[in-house]
């Protein structure tokens, strides 16, 4: 199975690459193997063009912004919404004339869409978003192909990064065995919690 893994580098990312050893992988992220800016439509006609056909596309990309909710602007919500909504669902909307039949596509979404923290107001919009966007695209995707939504909930590895104590989380290798369920099973319209 060819799979396309959006957002290869990040912590998520790459163990969904490791997750996916018996597949052939794909990698594209904003500075390594195809290059992307999920914020650009051209930016993922071009991934799409490179890639070729495919079975399936991993999106593990997909960045937000966090503030208060007072010193959130109007440009913060853009920005969050074509860096993680927007982009997610363009990958969709872009990818269906790369993928084969019977193809899926598994998109990121998090867990502050349903356990909301300080200042997570544009995280939880966008997050929620894409589960709906989900749920509503699998019932009139074209040939069989699926979308699911995986929504991790913290990962050990980015809180040790952001020096969080306090917060538990899952190791990214255990949060990756969530898209491999989405892309092997014959669910759509799921939002999967690891």
């Amino acid at each position: 199975m060819r799979v396309l893994v959006v957002g290869a580098t990040g912590t998520i990312g790459s163990a969904i690459v490791k997750a996916l050893s018996a597949h052939e992988v794909i990698e594209a992220a904003y500075s390594h193997g195809i290059r992307v800016d999920i914020s650009d439509i051209e930016s993922i006609r071009q991934m799409y063009q490179a890639a070729g056909t495919i079975d399936a596309v991993i999106s593990a990309a997909g960045s937000t912004r966090r503030k208060p909710l007072r010193e959130l602007t109007d440009e913060d919500f853009a920005y969050s919404i074509a860096h993680k909504l927007m982009g997610q669902v363009n990958l969709v909307r872009y990818g269906l004339g790369y993928l084969a039949d019977g193809g899926s596509f598994t998109l990121t979404s998090g867990i502050l869409g349903r356990e909301p923290i300080l200042g997570g107001e544009a995280i939880s919009m966008v997050n929620l978003g894409l589960e709906g966007f989900a749920r509503a695209a699998a019932m009139e995707l074209p040939r069989g192909i699926r979308v699911n939504v995986v929504s991790p909930p913290w990962v050990e590895e980015t809180l040790r990064e952001l020096q969080m104590e306090g917060f538990r989380g899952l190791p990214a290798a255990t949060v990756a065995q969530a898209y491999v369920r989405a892309l092997t099973s014959s669910m759509t319209g799921e939002v999967l919690e690891p």
